[in-house]
């Protein structure tokens, strides 16, 4: 979780991702951050993120991210 959220803070250090839960939702990452964190999750956990798993559910917040990261994985 600790790489995940240095991704995060890369991407956008004054949002709190530890406590927000509609980072999509609620317009904090626009489309080009979540493109760019997308491609940075494929390459620092060695997953693929389909078409379908875009989707404002997995990635409103760091633990729905986290969860979907480890789904891909398993």
């Amino acid at each position: 979780m600790e790489k995940l959220m240095a991704i995060l803070r890369d991407i956008d250090p004054d949002i709190d991702y530890e406590n927000e839960k509609h980072l999509i939702d609620d317009g904090l990452l626009d489309s080009m951050q979540v493109l760019e964190l997308v491609s940075t999750l494929e390459d620092e956990f060695d997953i693929e993120v389909t078409p379908t798993e875009l989707v404002p559910a997995n990635f409103n917040s760091a633990d729905s991210m986290w969860k979907m990261i480890g789904r891909l994985q398993g």
